[in-house]
């Protein structure tokens, strides 16, 4: 990792080596911690940040959810971020910010414990490399997604990232390259990271929220592209089989992008083409990089 100037620390910027917390942080021990993922790109008018205010918002709902106070207004939490990309002179890079209960006193309640608020930046390629460019070998989780009923899957919480990694190193040490993850009623939910869509016979689809998936903010921007392209378009549930007997699919999210699915359990997907996921994925990257004039409202430039 290329050396970084600074990380933001309860409203100060502190150097990299300094960001540290003590063995005893309650998050640590319970994982009473929230987080977002942000990206920001470079554009020709300079680095700009990809719908910075949705991904803070639904930061601040997942603290509402968790019952944490984060102490910072969404103004304040959008103004670090910025200043976090310039003091690091960084033109693209990817962007978290966490909230956790702090070091104090240990127990299940979290409610006695500071909240601690740190965001820190650094240069992050596609989450998927080459795969997720050339197809991702995914395969069908053994670990079902967690059920809302057990923990809040609308809260970007550390906790439910435990449940992500299981599915994630069972689908490494099989030989794939990402995994997909039923919910408890056996239909399709998401990757450990990653919301999916699916086309069949040009119809665009993903799976509702209903499903346990964590609405996406990359997700989100997709559906809006397919309406503006006049593509067919549902959320509605889907089956494993499903999965196989698709013509195209792909993951979307702001660590991954959009990436193309071309092989789920051995069964390669459709005919090898990926016509609307191509589509979308340069329409999103267009967007990304300032060259989508009806979604520049989506970017916030990072002014010098």
């Amino acid at each position: 990792m290329k050396e970084l100037k600074r990380i933001w620390m309860d409203g100060k910027f502190v150097k990299w080596q300094d960001a540290n917390i003590h063995v005893l942080t309650h998050g640590l021990h319970y994982g009473y911690a929230i987080f977002e993922g942000i990206r920001c790109f470079s554009t020709p008018k300079g680095p700009a940040v990809f719908r910075l205010r949705e991904h803070l918002e639904r930061f601040q709902n997942s603290a509402k959810i968790y019952r944490m106070d984060l102490g910072f207004s969404l103004k304040e939490l959008e103004e670090a971020c910025l200043e976090l990309v310039r003091q690091n002179g960084v033109k693209e890079s990817y962007i978290r910010p966490i909230a956790f209960s702090a070091y104090g006193e240990m127990g299940l309640n979290p409610l006695g414990s500071r909240i601690s608020v740190a965001i820190a930046s650094w240069e992050w390629g596609a989450y998927l490399g080459e795969a997720g460019e050339k197809g991702v070998r995914a395969t069908v989780s053994s670990w079902v997604r967690v059920d809302s009923r057990a923990l809040p899957v609308q809260a970007k919480c550390s906790s439910n990232y435990a449940n992500s990694a299981l599915a994630k190193m069972e689908a490494i040490a099989a030989g794939y390259d990402e995994a997909i993850l039923l919910n408890s009623h056996g239909v399709v939910a998401e990757g450990p990271g990653e919301n999916i869509f699916r086309v069949k016979d040009r119809v665009l689809s993903t799976p509702p929220a209903s499903s346990g998936i964590l609405r996406g903010v990359t997700r989100d921007s997709i559906i809006q592209f397919a309406r503006d392209m006049g593509m067919t378009f549902y959320r509605n549930d889907s089956t494993k089989e499903e999965l196989y007997t698709s013509d195209e699919l792909f993951f979307s999210g702001t660590a991954v992008g959009v990436a193309k699915i071309r092989e789920v359990d051995g069964r390669k997907i459709g005919n090898g083409e990926w016509p609307i996921t191509d589509r979308l994925k340069k329409l999103y990257e267009d967007a990304v990089h300032g060259r989508a004039k009806p979604y520049e409202k989506w970017l916030t430039y990072v002014k010098a």
